[in-house]
Parts: C-alpha cells; sequence; structure tokens
C-alpha cells in the first residue's frame, strides 16, 4: 500500500487534469454545456418521481427529494463500476507507449464522477429546500457516507479494471449484474416499507449501493443518525477489496500493453 500512495501523489495531478479534459470534451459539442450536468439528473428524478410518485401513487414523504438522493447515489456507484470494466482497454494507446500505475486512470474517472455528483448533492439540497425539508446537522453524515462510498466502488473498480482485460465479455456480464442491483437498491421505493423480513436485512446489508442510499436519505430526510456499524463494516469491505485490486493490478500491471 506504501507504494500505492507514493503513486497517488505522484500521478495526482495528472489524474486531476485528465478528469476535467474529460468534463471538457462531455459538453464541447453542446450548446447547453454545462448544464447538461444540471438537466440530466433533474429530468431522471423528473420522471421517475411521475412515473412512482403520481402513477404508482408512491407515498413516501418528500418523494422527490427521496428519488434524487437516490439517483446521485445510483449514478456514482454505477458509472464507476461499470466504466472501471474497460478502463485500461479504452486506454490502449497510453498503456502501450507510457507508464502509469493503472489505478490511476481510474482514479481520474472517479474525480470526474465525484464532481457531477456534487452538482447533483447541490441540485438535491434546493429540491430539499423547495419541499420545505427540515434539514438539521446530521447532513453532516453525508461526509462519510460518500467517503464510504468512495472506498467501496473504487475496491470494486479496480478488480473488475483487472479482470476486465482479459475478459471481453465482463463487460455485459456487468452490466447485467448492476441493473439487478439497480432494481434492487431501492431508488425509487422505499425498502424499509417495501420490504421485510430476512429479505429487506439481506438487500440492505448485501447491497453497498442499497445500504448507503438508505444512509443518505437518513441523515438528509428523516433526521436520523447514520448507522455508524454498517458504516465501519462496509468501509473495512471496502479496503479490503482495495487492497486486492490493487495487489493485482500492481502484480499484472506489466502484462497489460500485451493483452490489450
Amino acid at each position: 500500500m506504501k507504494k500505492f500512495f507514493s503513486n497517488i501523489k505522484k500521478y495526482n495531478k495528472y489524474a486531476i487534469r485528465s478528469a476535467k479534459a474529460e468534463l471538457h470534451s462531455e459538453v464541447a459539442d453542446s450548446r447547453l454545456n454545462w448544464l447538461w450536468w444540471v438537466i440530466e439528473p433533474f429530468c431522471y428524478m423528473l420522471i421517475y418521481t411521475f412515473v412512482f410518485g403520481v402513477v404508482f401513487q408512491n407515498k413516501t414523504p418528500y418523494f422527490a427529494s427521496f428519488v434524487f438522493l437516490g439517483i446521485t447515489t445510483w449514478d456514482y456507484f454505477n458509472r464507476t463500476v461499470s466504466g472501471s470494466v474497460r478502463t485500461i482497454v479504452s486506454n490502449r494507446d497510453l498503456v502501450t507507449k507510457v507508464y502509469i500505475p493503472k489505478y490511476i486512470l481510474l482514479i481520474s474517472k472517479t474525480y470526474t464522477y465525484l464532481f457531477k455528483m456534487g452538482i447533483a448533492l447541490c441540485i438535491a439540497f434546493a429540491l430539499m429546500l423547495f419541499q420545505r425539508v427540515p434539514i438539521t446537522w446530521r447532513v453532516i453524515f453525508l461526509i462519510p457516507i460518500i467517503f464510504v462510498l468512495y472506498v467501496v466502488t473504487f475496491g470494486i473498480g479496480t478488480i473488475l479494471m483487472h479482470a476486465g482485460v482479459g475478459l471481453n465479455d465482463l463487460e455485459n456480464l456487468v452490466r447485467i449484474g448492476l441493473r439487478m442491483v439497480f432494481y434492487l437498491s431501492g431508488v425509487f421505493y422505499n425498502i424499509k416499507t417495501r420490504l421485510s423480513g430476512t429479505l429487506q436485512f439481506i438487500v440492505l446489508r448485501a447491497n453497498p449501493s442499497a445500504f448507503l442510499m438508505s444512509e443518505m436519505r437518513k441523515v438528509c430526510l428523516e433526521e436520523s443518525l447514520p448507522s455508524f456499524e454498517g458504516l465501519f463494516i462496509w468501509l473495512v469491505i471496502g479496503l479490503i477489496l482495495c487492497a486486492v485490486g490493487i495487489h493485482l493490478i500492481h502484480k499484472n500491471e506489466n502484462s497489460y500493453a500485451k493483452a490489450v
């Protein structure tokens, strides 16, 4: 891990510049430019709110904010995990010509997604104010929740990034798996009221997306403290996943240039 932190310090400026370049390229040909980073999540929130709040008459309090926080959490988790599979292959020219620790490529991606998540959270708070949601000091626990989300997704991402070099079909398998995880994460419904007993326990404990989404809603909408025990458990799991993924990359990164 010492080598990992040393590389982070050495290549962090590159990761930041790369993230900025990707953000710029996404909106370079759009007339609305950066406004798309606001419009896209807001439109998804409107769609889910209409379908599940109006059509299916969901009675969850502050449902629009409830959905938006879910979308914000899921979007970061989904983008990081799904995007990690082809990270090395899609950067073939860089990998084959210049040495750079391969997880730096993923870190650059996470910076991009964190920036978008920050914009989405600003919109979420504006929506909460519009709906007159009582905002308490407990919202400060968003910081450790987002930190745990980052660690867990980065850990999963490093493992999938390594596996994606040799498994061409992994991207499709991950896409299918994420679709199932999406429906079990409670983006547009409350797991605590829709599921019960053992199934609720399994979904909330075994699915990091569902658990962290639920914790984010607790501190923002329910004026409650998060589950510190649950956060600690997932932090430990995330650190283990990170250690495994980083070890695999350090051990095999010299062979990636030949594989791609």
